[in-house]
């Protein structure tokens, strides 16, 4: 059974058990404890903790959520049951059935037959695990369900307890297993063998809410959850590897295509090598989870998520070339995972070309990586064999991996090929810190959710009534007051509060539009509204200073936006739409929306693509913007499902969750159509003029594009104009000839620049050529050891040693010099040999690391010319004289 009937019979069997199907949600969701939803619950948990009132006509509901978990990425590959992306089947309920239920549930799906559209599991091969004391679900199993009382085991907190691992929701859970049989392992159900016995569904009780705490089973339960509730996961993998009749869920039909193709690029062959069998696994795991990633708009980078991508994009390229693949790959994997996954997610054909833009934008990168850190390896392997040193210390191969991306399985491989070896000791020691500052990190910025519960009896009896479409100003009438986060009945003058209304017509900062400016009167009561936030979607709060009089729960007010703000809102945010619009027109369809700011006047918009857009993009992007503002198109609004609106071509956003009714903004027919919520201006000619200030990079494969709009802009291109008529006037030359002008004079200034630079050292090196007075014999070599003046830069240093060494001819010659800063704190040095020196087996490099040791520094270079930095000036003497004994010694 393919993997994706496998989905397919799930839905369908809670669907008739009255659930409603609920899409996945995107894997980033606006949560400040998760880089990546990690459970499918997790877009649930609103729900769960009362913060909201569950939206399901039943109060049930069914999903297949995607998730990615990437605490141990190293650990890929070495099982054989764990991937970092996977998909999670869940059935929910919200207080309506709880342990019965969701047991009953799963049985009949797990165990009905394939005609009754269930997964024809055989009954007597299903194991289960309940809670220590749990006796109510153990009861169902063994009574209800009739599971023999031998094959329900109990477990501890550890392993049935379920959370996500910081504060929320929480409750005992019960897991079933499948039996694989002896050749997987011994007898004895999941305590004994949990390779044999493999996990398949787990059903959450969840009914309690947890405190802080660390690991599995190391935290306080704080209290009781609103209503006892059902959150059920069934690993979609895991099932497909037992109806498959395969060994693990990388032989799937989901993975196993990745796996040969990997075979064909590398010659190497899966099944072989126990070794080579991990890096295979990683390639199918990583490249997977790679593509569903940038499927929902994540793109490489330092930080966050980007890091988290690029790390896994870097083990495939890795990984395959441990396999033995050469050149680039990246096309080939994700070609075929994309299509492996098409048929469960459509809307990856509409994003093939973005997906493998990104992907092979980022391999390409990575390439030139490896070939700059082969290029410092060797240099690297060189000084340590020319100092006499037979390993590649661990600092060093940690600088590798760590500064220059270069990875340790690399190090391992070419220190070998050139007789080193590699203090792993070391290496991972240091990494071993840096994975503990990280851990410790991530443990600070671990917390529980804002608590919102606040808010939920607005949200769920008065959400507020948005009259902003249709007018500024509005009559309401006030329903809560929050000051310092406490529920008050009135405030007075000087107070910041926070204001809940039953209409508004000041917008709530969503979609990258910020909230509106306003006010809120009532009589000789006046507040300042400074921001506006929505919290659930549904409700309005209204941040604002109380500038005169009191305010009072249940007091009419009248609610107005200040107009001025509102117009230049407007106009920004309807010309993010047309400069959206203008880049694909100019770019092409993979140059995606990744994210957007407007307030008053200004607006920036990020964008997917890889490269740095010309002048002449900017141009084009600008004149097709500003085209559509002279054309004065209507700019119309149709509320329709989220279905209508796909077929109508809108575009919507990654990382959104759109409900069943959805917004369409239309500007110019089939020129600009997108889902979305903030105010827009009426006609496109209202927006006024458009200056786009430039575009940048924020991260990898992140670009971002900066322009005013309406009066910002003109007040922008007027001091751009005054700027360029002041310059044209002091040039003496037309506005239109400026940037030849310029560009003339700028030569001019770099060929002078140039001329006094090749002057100077010139001038500097006939005043050194003195210095040759000072060459002392010593062992047959002609060996000069000076400093020079101080403050003499390193580049000086190294040119004066060059003509120095130089005027030494055929003779056997070493320069040494060094130059200590008038504050005593840097010394510059360097070492120059001639050849006759060279070939005698004197090697600059090694010398310059003798001279480092009294100079607190340290250095590297050639067998010719090496260089280095100290900061103990007082120790140069002592190093000099170190230099004359290993002469002396020759």
């Amino acid at each position: 059974m393919q993997t994706h009937e496998i989905r397919e019979r799930f839905t369908n069997h809670f669907v008739r058990a009255g659930h409603q199907a609920v899409p996945s949600a995107s894997l980033i969701l606006d949560d400040p404890n998760l880089l990546f939803v990690n459970a499918g619950m997790v877009p649930f948990k609103p729900y769960f903790l009362g913060q909201q009132t569950p939206p399901f006509a039943n109060g049930t509901a069914t999903s297949i959520q995607k998730c990615v978990r990437t605490l141990d990425i190293e650990e890929v590959g070495i099982t054989t049951r764990h991937n970092t992306f996977f998909q999670m089947a869940g059935n929910f309920s919200f207080g309506q059935y709880f342990k019965e239920g969701a047991i009953t549930h799963a049985w009949t799906l797990l165990t009905g037959s394939l005609d009754d559209g269930g997964l024809g599991l055989d009954p007597d091969r299903l194991w289960v695990t309940v809670y220590l004391d749990d006796d109510e679900a153990a009861e169902i199993w063994k009574k209800k369900v009739g599971v023999p009382a031998e094959r329900i085991q109990r477990l501890g907190m550890a392993d049935n307890y379920w959370s996500m691992g910081i504060p929320g929701p929480c409750g005992p859970c019960s897991e079933i297993y499948y039996d694989r049989g002896p050749a997987y392992g011994v007898e004895g159900g999941p305590v004994a063998d949990d390779n044999r016995y493999m996990e398949i569904w787990n059903l959450v009780f969840m009914e309690k809410e947890r405190g802080a705490g660390l690991g599995k089973d190391n935290f306080e339960i704080v209290g009781d959850l609103p209503k006892k509730n059902i959150d059920t996961g069934l690993g979609v993998e895991r099932v497909a590897c037992i109806l498959q009749g395969v060994e693990n869920v990388y032989e799937t039909d989901l993975l196993r295509p990745v796996i040969d193709v990997a075979e064909d690029l590398s010659g190497s062959r899966y099944g072989s090598q126990q070794q080579s069998d991990i890096r295979f696994r990683v390639i199918a795991d990583h490249s997977r989870t790679g593509m569903m990633l940038i499927l929902d708009g994540v793109t490489p980078g330092n930080e966050g998520r980007g890091y988290i991508l690029r790390r896994l994009l870097r083990r495939i390229i890795r990984s395959a070339r441990l396999l033995g693949a050469t050149g680039e790959t990246m096309e080939a994997f994700m070609n075929t995972i994309m299509d492996t996954m098409t048929p469960s997610y459509p809307e990856i054909s509409d994003n093939r070309e973005r997906i493998l833009r990104v992907a092979i934008t980022e391999e390409r990168a990575f390439l030139k990586t490896l070939v700059s850190g082969t290029h410092l390896f060797e240099e690297a392997a060189a000084e340590i064999k020319s100092a006499g040193g037979r390993a590649v210390d661990g600092p060093r191969a940690f600088a590798l991996h760590d500064t220059y991306g270069f990875p340790i399985d690399l190090t391992l491989e070419m220190a070998a090929e050139a007789g080193l070896e590699v203090d792993v000791e070391g290496f991972e020691s240091l990494m071993a810190t840096q994975r503990e500052r990280a851990k410790a990190d991530s443990r600070a910025k671990k917390h529980g959710h804002a608590d919102l519960s606040i808010y939920r009896e607005w949200v769920d009896n008065n959400p507020t009534v948005f009259t902003g479409f249709s007018e500024l100003e509005s009559q309401a009438r006030v329903l809560g007051i929050l000051s310092g986060g406490v529920r008050v009945s009135e405030v007075g003058q000087g107070q910041e509060v926070e204001v809940i209304l039953d209409h508004s017509p000041l917008y709530a900062e969503s979609g990258g539009q910020l909230g509106d400016r306003g006010h809120i009167v009532a009589g000789g009561t006046v507040l300042e509204v400074r921001d506006v936030q929505k919290i659930g979607k549904k409700l309005w709060v209204h941040k604002a200073v109380v500038d005169s009089g009191e305010l009072a729960i249940g007091d009419g007010v009248v609610a107005s936006v200040d107009r001025k703000w509102r117009h230049a809102a407007r106009q920004a945010h309807t010309a993010t739409h047309l400069i959206h619009a203008a880049l694909r027109q100019v770019l092409g369809p993979t140059a995606v929306q990744a994210g957007s700011m407007n307030r008053p006047g200004y607006l920036r918009f990020d964008f997917n693509y890889t490269e740095q857009l010309s002048p002449k993009q900017i141009e084009q992007i600008q004149a097709i913007t500003n085209e559509a503002v002279d054309s004065d198109w209507s700019v119309n609004t149709i509320e329709t499902s989220l279905e209508e609106a796909r077929a109508m071509g809108a575009m919507a956003l990654f990382g959104e969750n759109y409900g069943s009714t959805v917004r369409v903004v239309e500007i110019g027919g089939p020129f600009s159509m997108e889902l979305c919520g903030g105010t827009h201006v009426a006609h496109s000619s209202q927006i006024g003029p458009v200056a786009l200030l430039g575009e940048s990079s924020i991260g990898s494969g992140v670009r971002r594009i900066e322009a005013y709009s309406g009066l910002d802009s003109f007040n922008y291109l007027s001091r751009e104009r005054a700027l360029a008529e002041g310059l044209a006037t002091s040039l003496k030359s037309p506005s239109e000839e400026l940037p030849e002008r310029v560009a003339q004079l700028v030569d001019k200034l770099r060929a002078a620049e140039k001329e006094i630079e090749n002057l100077r050292r010139a001038q500097l090196a006939n005043e050194s050529a003195g210095l040759l007075e000072a060459t002392e014999e010593i062992g047959g070599v002609s060996v000069l050891l000076t400093t020079m003046d101080a403050d003499t830069s390193a580049a000086d240093l190294r040119s004066v040693a060059t003509t120095l060494r130089d005027r030494l001819g055929q003779r056997e010659g070493v320069v040494v010099l060094a130059a200590p800063s008038a504050a005593g704190d840097k010394v510059p040095f360097v070492v120059a040999v001639t050849e006759p020196a060279v070939a005698r087996g004197i090697n600059a490099g090694k010398l310059v690391n003798v001279l480092g040791t009294y100079l607190e520094g340290r250095g590297g270079g050639k067998a010719d010319m090496a260089q280095g930095s100290g900061s103990r000036a007082e120790g140069i003497n002592a190093g000099f004289n170190a230099l004359r004994d290993e002469f002396g010694n020759l």
